[in-house]
């Protein structure tokens, strides 16, 4: 079978608390983990999407609407739907599998995070990926 879920892809949630979010793959483990035995995961989402800005806003308010907040996870393959589109954003370095160790660890790395997907959609690069899912 083809190897389609490859870092970099992105991905809509499609079960639990982010269900309907677009998230990228940072890792994927298709054999499975110790702990976990299924094909799986570790992806980073948009918990919060950017508002839409327009021309008459002010820079304070254009700054407040641009903010992303985002969250880093391992999911199952099945609860996954790929889409056509990939983000050329290197995450590896950042979310690990060791940040989900820890609260705190957790919490860096979603930060930086949120970093890169800022800085990402002021360049205005991947426009799908930062609008919300409409169905």
């Amino acid at each position: 079978m083809v190897k389609f879920l490859k870092p970099n892809k992105a991905v809509i949630i499609l079960q639990g608390r982010y269900a309907g979010r677009k998230a990228v793959i940072v890792k994927n483990f298709d054999d499975g983990t110790r702990d976990r035995a299924y094909g799986h995961c570790l992806v980073a989402g948009i918990k919060k999407y950017p508002a839409k800005v327009i021309r008459k806003d002010s820079a304070k308010k254009t700054a407040k609407k641009s903010r992303v907040k985002c969250f880093v996870k391992l999911v199952n393959y099945q609860h996954l739907m790929p889409t056509r589109y990939t983000l050329d954003l290197d995450l590896k370095d950042i979310v690990t599998i060791d940040s989900l160790q820890s609260k705190d660890k957790k919490v860096s790395a979603c930060k930086e995070t949120k970093a890169k997907f800022e800085e990402r959609f002021k360049t205005g690069k991947n426009r799908w990926f930062f609008t919300k899912l409409r169905f």
